[in-house]
């Protein structure tokens, strides 16, 4: 019965100091990949959220403006349609 008690610490310590070392290893690969990503990335020129968040307003101010010129122009051109029509004969 003691024999298989000190098997079994043994064994738990041995379990133990495995997954230690396991765990170890796995900071060490996810370091790795981290670095190894971060140097993927700066080689894709990436733009930062600072200046994606710039471009976005940019791009809904833009859009804005267009919509605003769209309306106006097609306010220019039914004038010009009614001005180009003879004028209705009284009624």
């Amino acid at each position: 019965m003691q024999m298989d008690s000190r098997l079994l610490d043994d064994l738990a310590r041995l379990i133990g100091g495995a997954m230690g070392t396991a765990q170890g290893a796995r900071h060490e690969v996810e370091a790795a990949l981290r670095r190894q990503l971060e140097r993927v990335l700066a080689r894709m020129e990436l733009v930062g959220r600072d200046e994606f968040e710039a471009v976005k307003a940019m791009a809904a101010k833009a859009r804005v403006e267009q919509e605003v010129l769209a309306e106006r122009v097609a306010r220019l051109e039914a004038r010009l349609a009614e001005l180009g029509q003879p004028p209705s004969s009284g009624a």
